[in-house]
């Protein structure tokens, strides 16, 4: 069986995601068969991850998917590898409002031991009473280590490391270029960034000399086995679905498409930047960033002109919702003309960060049961009309938000991102 282990942090910007690729790849460079997970629904670090060791990286959602269904899905996608390192998401207790769904609580339904990255770079002696914290907050959990991240200089090491009963598995030191450029939803995306490659190997080096590797693996556990079964798939939108792919619509949930597999959909996937058109019963528009494209994508007749005549279904979750509606106003007041299937416009002009959770009960949706997703995005609605309802939404505590999304005849979206059925 698999080895396992969770890298988390007391807060973001700790380091962990760089630290997670570094080990991916080290590990990988030593020739193990590594895979990943990122906790949470955060699309972009597990594309870096896959970039890192070369194999697929799915997500694990405590609050939306439930425990079971992390634990069978962890289960089925460590079949066959040496270790599975799986990144935590924002601080180690953080999670949605009134509801479990922290990096703790997966780790503990899973019994995952935990290496906790600290930033070091404001701290000396302080960073033991930090572990120490940490470390009996919850006494269910396993600390197996720390790594100190952005250590100084030796004396610094030095003081942190004379500070620390806890097992220390590595002093990365200060390193100013391991940064790579962000955006408005967060980091640029994997197949965007020329320089990947590159940054993933320093990484690794960094890993590789700074932390003691043999003992972080010694620290993981084998893997309870808990075999797959799938009991609560997402239902395919047709039995062959056309799915947009490319740097504009990135953000589709591999464990979704392989559940859409499994259930005997064919996936056909496509470029709308490419000008592109959709080859199936129905069309999925994942989201990403079309608004970083608009012109282009307003250019492309081709991929327009298909959506327009497509007599099935089509589906589009936020980018791809907006690129449904009518125009897609870009940050400098521009407005592009989209395909013109809802009654909506879109705008980056006026921006509003829109964050969270959602539970959602479908209306006019083409699943019937309770869904589990999220919403990420700083576009605003500038004009809608008509249109039926597609969801009534909640977040994750059961504050109610209202209807959301539209449908009109075979075209539907919204702002959410379905990550799964809701568990029972």
């Amino acid at each position: 069986m698999a080895k396992a282990i969770l890298i988390a942090a007391p807060h973001s910007g700790s380091g962990k995601t760089l630290i997670t690729l570094g080990l991916l790849r080290a590990l990988k460079n030593r020739g193990l068969k590594v895979v990943s997970a990122k906790v949470g629904p955060d699309y972009i670090d597990a594309r870096f991850h896959e970039a890192a060791s070369g194999a697929p990286c799915i997500n694990l959602d405590y609050w939306a998917m439930g425990p079971e269904a992390c634990k069978a899905r962890l289960n089925a996608h460590a079949a066959g590898a040496d270790l599975v390192a799986i990144e935590g998401v924002m601080g180690l207790f953080d999670g949605p409002d009134g509801a479990k769904g922290s990096t703790a609580d997966l780790a503990e339904a899973l019994g995952l031991p935990i290496v906790l990255v600290i930033d070091a770079a404001k701290q000396a002696q302080s960073v033991a009473a930090v572990v120490h914290g940490f470390s009996t907050y919850r006494s269910a959990l396993k600390i197996a280590g720390v790594i100190l991240n952005r250590v100084g200089s030796d004396r610094h090491a030095r003081m942190l490391s004379d500070s620390l009963d806890s097992t220390i598995l590595g002093l990365m030191r200060q390193n100013d270029s391991a940064v790579w450029p962000s955006r408005h939803l967060g980091l640029v995306q994997a197949q965007e960034n020329q320089y990947l490659e590159a940054f993933i190997e320093s990484a690794a080096s960094g890993v590789s000399r700074e932390t003691f590797v043999d003992k972080l693996i010694e620290s993981a556990i084998e893997f309870t086995n808990h075999p797959f079964k799938n009991t609560n798939p997402l239902p395919p939108l047709a039995q062959t679905i056309a799915i947009a792919s490319d740097v504009a619509f990135a953000f589709a949930y591999p464990h979704l498409l392989q559940d859409w597999r499994d259930q005997g959909a064919e996936l056909r996937f496509f470029s709308p930047l490419a000008n592109e058109t959709p080859n199936g019963e129905a069309i999925f528009l994942p989201g990403g960033y079309p608004e970083l494209h608009a012109g282009q994508l307003a250019a492309n007749k081709t991929f327009l002109s298909a959506m327009r005549q497509h007599e099935g279904l089509i589906y589009g979750e936020c980018g791809g919702y907006m690129v449904l509606g009518n125009a897609l106003v870009d940050k400098d007041g521009t407005a592009h003309v989209m395909a013109g299937l809802l009654p909506l416009t879109t705008s980056f002009a006026t921006r509003k960060l829109h964050l969270g959770y959602r539970q959602l009960k479908p209306l006019n949706a083409p699943w019937k049961s309770p869904l589990r997703g999220h919403e990420f995005h700083f576009s605003t609605i500038q004009s809608q009309s008509g249109g039926e309802p597609l969801f009534h939404a909640t977040d994750a505590a059961g504050t109610d938000i209202g209807p959301i999304g539209q449908r009109v005849g075979q075209v539907m979206g919204s702002y959410a991102h379905i990550i799964s059925q809701a568990p029972a």
